[in-house]
């Protein structure tokens, strides 16, 4: 059964070793110098101390020719043993960097293509503390782990060698013997302290992702903590969790290295009972102290393979939370078999049909809708909070599949359709757009990275957004600053208006786009909107009503259901609720 489980272990990690295929030039040097290291301490070692020190110290002394030449062989052996040493630990930490370096953008890579509704399952912080954490322990099992399985046995091979040719030399093959029964009660510790480890290591792991998410919500909220004097609270949070990791770490780190000492306590017992034997036997001390060097270099590979075996449990540990990732599904997968919707031939038409959707099963957010948004048609969605606006909006490009019906663009069912090629085709403003850590020019970019500068210059004229780019100071090229921060709630709602103009896409969605804006900003921007929209089938998502008279349709939600459809002057006249959500604003 052991057999099997590590057996199976192996092959977890064998699509991971495939990663030094782009390195294996520079691996197989690595291996190189590490077979050359171990043949060197493991026999090397042994056999000079057995056939050099007996030529130097016997008892008759060497001519100095002679004494040259063999004390050269001294340093021979140990610049050889270094050399290769050193080479194997550079080699094997530049392949250990490409390895992570490749891990860390296969794991960055699959979470471009899962869907949000995996990340409102998962927080930030966990995220990133298996991006960075686990990809990091997951590289120390490919690279070293896999150059000590190559290193340490070879040295353990030819330190049993030399215990082997001494034994036949001295005649006494009671010591092979002993060496050969003490390595499996060596292995003992090796299978009791992995299981442990590999439990402890998956706690410290998730205490790691606990506190990396309270520091990515505190930076991420540092506003909100000094407005509401969160100071003392965060700090107590984070002490609590640092404490957690602290003792979690701590447990690691004893069945991490408990191993060492323990095989050298069953290693000691070995080597007094081989004193002990010579002593009985009459063997000299010359005669004895290339053996005992030689069990001693068996017993030192013994030690680092039970090392490699819990490093291989602690990848194991990073490697089931990385494959957390890795294997999630893709709940809005592209079509095997897309149909086309090339973007200059798109008319905008949107349809859905007796379409419902949940986030979580048994609890409808929208509920049998069927409407059509014809061609260049303008729709504003209202209705109270949690209603269902926003998710009819988010339908549209797929960011989530409908539970059951089916929403048409163009005649086309989305989900027929290459999730790029549709989103290509739409525009959104968010009510509060995130803007990139980069200059202004990239972040307006975003609509269409293959725009001119003069495409991008035109874009943030229409979006009102030039003249206060233009006093920055650095103008275009001036970073913003992490989400924006060094822009106002203004600014950057407009640069997301001069995103939306450079994309020029037929449909757009626009979430309360002016929200952000102060009142002559807002005057401005709903007369540059009117240039936006002309010609698109535009969705507006409506929270305050003054952004409804660019629509000349509106839908009105309750309850996951669109219950009115008309005018405003229909509206107010034939819904109470739309009456009532309109006076209320009016009033404020």
């Amino acid at each position: 059964m052991k057999k099997r489980a590590n057996s199976g272990l192996i092959k977890r990690f064998l699509p991971y070793f495939a990663l030094l295929k782009t390195v294996r030039m520079q691996f197989a040097a690595a291996l190189a110098s590490g077979i050359i290291f171990g043949v060197a301490s493991g026999f090397g070692l042994p056999f000079m101390a057995d056939r050099v020190f007996p030529i130097i110290f016997g008892d008759q002394p060497p001519s100095m020719s002679v004494l040259l030449a063999v004390t050269a062989f001294i340093p021979a052996v140990f610049l050889l043993r270094s050399i290769s040493g050193f080479l194997n630990v550079y080699l094997i930490h530049y392949c250990g960097g490409k390895v992570l370096e490749a891990i860390r953008v296969r794991v960055f890579s699959k979470l471009q293509s899962l869907p949000l509704d995996f990340y409102q399952k998962n927080n930030s912080g966990d995220l990133l503390a298996r991006v960075i954490n686990d990809t990091g322990q997951l590289q120390g099992v490919v690279t070293s782990v896999a150059n000590d399985l190559i290193k340490q046995p070879l040295t353990l091979v030819g330190a049993m060698g030399a215990v082997a040719y001494l034994s036949l030399k001295q005649q006494e093959l009671w010591f092979v013997l002993g060496m050969l029964l003490l390595i499996p009660v060596c292995i003992l510790p090796v299978r009791i302290v992995g299981k442990k480890l590999l439990h402890r290591a998956h706690l410290f792991l998730a205490q790691t992702a606990d506190l990396t998410s309270i520091l990515n919500e505190n930076l991420t909220a540092s506003k909100e903590v000094r407005a509401f004097n969160l100071e003392k609270r965060e700090i107590t949070k984070f002490e609590e969790a640092v404490r957690k990791l602290f003792s979690w770490s701590m447990k690691v780190v004893k069945y991490s290295h408990i191993l060492s000492p323990t095989i050298e306590i069953i290693a000691s017992f070995g080597v007094a009972a081989t004193v002990f034997y010579a002593a009985s036997k009459g063997i000299s001390l010359e005669q004895i102290l290339p053996l005992l060097f030689a069990l001693y270099m068996s017993y030192e590979p013994v030690k680092k393979l039970g090392r490699i075996h819990n490093e291989i449990r602690k990848g194991e540990a990073s490697l089931d939370r990385l494959e957390y990732i890795l294997a999630a599904e893709d709940s809005v997968p592209d079509p095997a078999d897309p149909e086309s919707l090339p973007l200059e031939k798109v008319r905008g038409e949107v349809a859905f049909e007796r379409v419902f959707f949940a986030y979580e099963p048994g609890i409808p957010v929208l509920r049998d809708i069927t409407v059509t948004i014809a061609p260049g048609e303008v729709v504003a969605l209202v209705g109270p909070s949690g209603a269902g606006k926003t998710t009819f909006a988010n339908l549209i490009p797929r960011f989530y599949d409908v539970s059951a019906g089916r929403i048409m663009v163009d005649g086309l069912d989305v989900r027929r359709l290459r999730k790029e090629q549709l989103r290509r085709a739409i525009s959104i403003v968010p009510q509060d757009p995130v803007l990139f850590n980069d200059t202004v020019r990239s972040n307006i970019l975003v609509g269409n990275q293959e725009a001119t500068m003069e495409q991008v210059e035109r874009a943030a004229q229409r979006a009102f957004a030039h003249e206060f780019i233009s006093d920055l100071p650095r103008g275009y090229d001036t970073l913003v600053g992490e989400k924006g921060m060094r822009l106002s709630g203004g600014q950057k709602q407009r640069l997301a208006l001069a995103r939306a103009f450079l994309r020029n896409a037929p449909i757009l969605i626009l979430d309360e786009a002016t929200s952000s804006l102060d009142a002559t900003s807002e005057e401005m921007i709903q007369h540059a909107l009117g240039g936006l929209i002309k010609d698109k089938t535009v969705l507006i998502i409506a929270h305050r009503f003054s952004t409804i008279r660019l629509a000349s349709s509106i839908l009105l939600f309750e309850a996951g259901q669109i219950t009115a459809a008309g005018n405003h002057d229909r509206l107010y006249l034939t819904s109470g609720v739309y009456r009532k959500l309109y006076d209320q604003q009016q009033m404020n």
